[in-house]
């Protein structure tokens, strides 16, 4: 886009009800949008405001854009009313996205907290797009409660590729609820994977970042070995505000996706 301010004008298609708090709305830009895995859009409501959000649809669909919402302020209250047939604005990809070539003959290990697995749903498409590109895809979830897990309709289907490992946990067991129960960290224990060979990439709220971090750290990742999707704090996109910055770093345009190698003895890493 020659105008980076300039929005592309998206028809909503379709509206999908994932948790009671969490939406995804199904757009078709005007124009094809390419976009690379973990890139971010700024998501117009005309006549009140922008906020930003990473497309959790495959990048091989740029005609086709899927942003997952949680409803947490008033532009994502807005975003949480609109109807098919209405038209919103989309104004980006901003960042780098994921560094999928590093990823390339490696364990992967993607750990997502609650609806921190919006973004990474846009990598685990594009790394199930040709999962034989790596050893092995291990993903670890974890939500508040059963009823926030962010697309259930899709877990047999990634646990079934041939390389994919999947485990889920949430942190306050509902009835009816078989499953692991305590904060996503638990399920980083004894991991059966390569950590030499690994990358490591998680996202998910600040303090769920900081204690997977840690963790991985105690089970012997190198900060080097380990990318965080610190979808955050962004505002104008382009670097200009100063709102996303640490250090010396932008998280719109050096992320949002940040090497902790990086960012590691910065004070405002988690805050």
């Amino acid at each position: 886009m020659d105008n980076p301010y300039l929005p592309v004008s998206a028809t909503v298609d379709q509206i999908i009800d994932e948790t009671p708090t969490i939406k995804t709305l199904v757009l078709r830009p005007a124009e094809p949008i390419p976009f690379k895995a973990g890139q971010f859009m700024q998501l117009t409501v005309p006549g009140l405001g922008e906020a930003p959000f990473t497309p959790s649809s495959s990048p091989r669909t740029p005609d086709r854009m899927e942003i997952t919402i949680l409803r947490a302020g008033t532009v994502t209250e807005a975003l949480h009313r609109v109807r098919p047939g209405e038209t919103l604005g989309l104004r980006g990809p901003f960042g780098k996205g994921y560094p999928l070539d590093e990823l390339e003959g490696k364990d992967v290990l993607v750990v997502g907290g609650g609806v921190g697995l919006a973004p990474l749903r846009a990598l685990l498409l594009a790394l199930f797009d040709d999962p034989g590109r790596y050893r092995r895809i291990c993903l670890k979830y974890g939500a508040r409660n059963p009823s926030e897990l962010l697309y259930r309709g899709s877990y047999d289907e990634w646990g079934g590729i041939d390389n994919v490992t999947m485990d889920v946990t949430v942190d306050v067991a509902s009835d009816g609820w078989t499953g692991h129960v305590g904060v996503v960290t638990t399920i980083l224990k004894d991991l059966d994977i390569a950590i030499p060979e690994s990358v490591a990439v998680a996202c998910g709220p600040s303090i769920m970042l900081k204690f997977v971090t840690f963790e991985l750290l105690d089970q012997g990742y190198e900060p080097k070995q380990i990318y965080l999707s610190m979808n955050r704090r962004m505002s104008c996109g382009t670097g200009k505000c100063g709102r996303c910055m640490i250090g010396p770093y932008y998280l719109c345009k050096d992320g949002p996706d940040m090497n902790y190698e990086k960012i590691k003895d910065y004070p405002n890493v988690f805050a």
